[in-house]
C-alpha cells in the first residue's frame, strides 16, 4: 500500500467510478485486463464522487496551460481510481508502459506536451522512475468527449 500512502501524504483522493452526465452512455470497459497487461480507457479529471470537474474548453483560449496541467494530474487520479477498483492494490503495477495524452487544443497550439506533463509528473512522483517512467504521446485534438480540456489513456503491466 505504498502508493496509497503516498497519495494520502500528498492529500490526494481517488475518485469513485465515473458518473455519466445526463444523455451520455458509457458502453465500454474503463479497464481491460489481458494477461499481465492493463489497457485503460480515456479518463479526465473527476471529483471524489465520480462527477466530471473539467476544466472544459479549448486550450489555451478557454483553459490556461496551468489549468490543463492540473487536468492532466486529475486524469491521473481518475485512472488510479479505476486501477484501484480493478486491482485492489495500486502496488501491483510493475510498469507504466504507454500514455496517450489528448488536449482539446486550438489549431496550431504547440504546448500539448506541457499540458500532459501534469499527468506524467504525478505518476513518476508516485511510482518512481523505474516503474513510473513511460513512453508517451501528447497530441492536440479538435474536440474531446464532454468538451474536457484533457483526456488520458494508458497501458500498464501488472504482476
Amino acid at each position: 500500500m505504498q502508493i496509497e500512502a503516498k497519495l494520502e501524504a500528498l492529500g490526494l483522493v481517488l475518485p469513485e467510478a465515473p458518473k455519466a452526465p445526463p444523455g451520455i452512455e458509457f458502453s465500454f470497459a474503463w479497464v481491460r485486463r489481458r494477461g499481465n497487461r492493463i489497457y485503460i480507457s480515456g479518463h479526465s479529471a473527476q471529483a471524489p464522487d465520480g462527477s466530471y470537474t473539467g476544466p472544459f474548453g479549448k486550450v489555451p483560449t478557454e483553459v490556461s496551460l496551468e489549468a490543463a496541467k492540473e487536468a492532466g494530474r486529475g486524469a491521473a487520479l481518475s485512472i488510479l481510481g479505476s486501477l484501484k477498483r480493478e486491482l485492489g492494490d495500486l502496488d501491483r503495477v510493475k510498469a507504466w508502459l504507454m500514455v496517450y495524452g489528448m488536449v482539446n487544443a486550438e489549431p496550431g497550439y504547440n504546448q500539448t506536451t506541457n499540458a500532459i506533463n501534469g499527468f506524467s509528473d504525478l505518476i513518476v512522483e508516485l511510482y518512481g522512475r523505474e516503474v513510473g517512467e513511460h513512453a508517451r504521446i501528447a497530441v492536440g485534438m479538435a474536440t474531446l468527449p464532454l468538451n474536457n480540456a484533457v483526456v488520458v489513456a494508458a497501458e500498464i503491466e501488472v504482476e
